[in-house]
């Protein structure tokens, strides 16, 4: 029986788990899942303490610990240093990040794809190396760091991000891949990471199927700050962080030369791992020197081609310091993320005959009219970006909620992405989404006068599940 009388004690949860025949810590376990998905417990509820649980439940504090584990791995919940456990700000839009079974049509604004109109000039390329007598040996098996050749054609590619560096390039198959083979192959199940408070839902997956937790690193104005990062090296015990300085997704922030510097230097004397996420940064025009040229012996730079060339090159490369390249080499190649020699021979082709560099300006040039679009259409509210940028970040008015306004949306026939989706922890989410604007210029406008719509709207409605 439990020590204390919980009759009348106030306590955020009080589980039930007394019809369950499953294993005690799977019964409390999946009761709290239950009770999330089902809005008993709302996002940044503190949970009662694993004790006083144990207490109430009369269970062994053990059996709490490993159920409050397997809700940590599908991140329902967040356990803060010092302050406890809460319910995850994106727990409850868990439903919308399912596939849909949707069977009308929707105007895609919420993955992020490049233009499909420059395919043609890569389908030129293709077709002379189908017909060169040695394409046959491309169906072999690849090598994780290419030929000389092939990598002088990434070090030109680096030269338009202002990135210069003598180490030999790791290559994956695709940003994604290469993040999760960064993460597996450098932190181990338990280890904390540092990231924005909105950050990439891409690492939020893949930190979750690792077993790593992702901990809100403080901001002003939409950066770390040195105070933020250092309170998470020593209260925290970060191992690491990721970070996306160039048209930081989902917000559209490009990173300050001060903050990447800052980054740096706390790096080097905390003894930090940096994930440097450029997916974005061949998009950019003018852009900054990344965090990698500033401490190269501490940054993992991942830059990738199929966001900002064409997302079938499926194809990312990798600068590592040379103590962690064999450990990372070693994870890609185990858990078969390899490159296709086609795809890599083809992307160094286009590289040194200037055709990539042409398809980014095509690339730039139509998110400008796309992005005139947008900014006509959606005037009279706050919409973050640049023009180069193929994404957008819509600040809601108050009377919407992001989850709120990506149902609303979706139901009208637009798929947006809501900032739940992007959360970290308990942190608090600004009431926004993400719009992709990569849609056809027709598609476009009509997905932009729906959203106008609705915003305009008085917010006032009931959801039916």
């Amino acid at each position: 029986m439990p020590i204390n009388s919980f009759d009348a004690y106030p306590m955020s949860w009080k589980p039930d788990i007394s019809n369950s025949t499953a294993p005690l810590y799977i019964a409390i376990a999946q009761q709290l899942e239950l009770d999330i998905k089902e809005g008993r417990l709302t996002p940044g509820t503190k949970l009662p303490p694993q004790r006083e649980l144990a207490d109430f439940l009369d269970v062994n504090l053990s059996t709490i610990t490993r159920a409050f584990k397997l809700c940590g791995q599908k991140g329902l919940i967040y356990a803060s240093i010092g302050s406890g456990t809460f319910v995850s700000t994106d727990a409850a839009s868990n439903k919308i990040l399912l596939p849909s079974n949707r069977t009308t049509p929707i105007i895609e604004m919420g993955s992020v794809l490049p233009d499909n109109f420059v395919n043609e000039d890569i389908t030129r390329y293709m077709k002379k190396m189908v017909g060169e007598p040695s394409f046959p040996k491309l169906f072999q098996y690849g090598r994780p760091e290419g030929n000389a050749w092939q990598n002088e054609a990434v070090l030109k590619l680096f030269e338009l991000v202002n990135f210069q560096t003598d180490q030999p390039i790791l290559l994956g198959a695709g940003g994604q891949n290469a993040i999760v083979g960064t993460l597996a192959a450098l932190f181990q199940p338990g280890d904390r990471i540092g990231t924005d408070p909105i950050t990439y839902a891409g690492v939020k997956t893949a930190a979750n199927m690792l077993g790593i937790q992702l901990v809100a690193i403080q901001q002003c104005q939409g950066e770390m700050t040195k105070e933020g990062l250092l309170y998470a090296c020593k209260n925290e015990h970060i191992k690491g962080i990721y970070v996306i300085p160039d048209f930081h997704n989902p917000t559209t922030h490009t990173m300050s030369v001060e903050t990447r510097k800052m980054i740096a230097e706390v790096a080097r004397q905390r003894n930090l791992l940096v994930i440097e996420d450029a997916i974005y940064s061949f998009l950019k025009e003018n852009p900054y020197a990344p965090i990698a040229s500033y401490a190269p012996e501490k940054v993992i730079y991942i830059a990738s081609l199929s966001k900002t060339i064409s997302p079938g090159l499926r194809l990312s490369f990798i600068v590592t310091p040379p103590a962690f390249r064999k450990k990372i080499m070693e994870t890609l190649y185990n858990i078969n993320i390899s490159v296709s020699p086609i795809m890599l021979e083809l992307a160094a082709r286009l590289i040194h005959e200037g055709v990539a560099q042409t398809i980014l300006e095509k690339h730039r040039a139509y998110a400008k009219q796309q992005n005139a679009l947008v900014n006509h259409y959606l005037a009279e509210y706050h919409v973050l970006g640049d023009e180069e940028c193929i994404f957008r970040w819509l600040l809601l008015p108050d009377k919407f909620t992001g989850v709120q306004f990506e149902l609303l949306a979706s139901k009208a026939g637009v798929q947006v992405y809501a900032a739940e989706r992007f959360a970290v922890g308990n942190a608090k989410p600004v009431n926004a989404v993400r719009m992709a604007i990569a849609a056809p210029e027709y598609q476009l406008e009509q997905a932009l006068i729906i959203l106008k719509d609705i915003l305009e709207s008085n917010g006032d409605y009931t959801f039916v599940d």
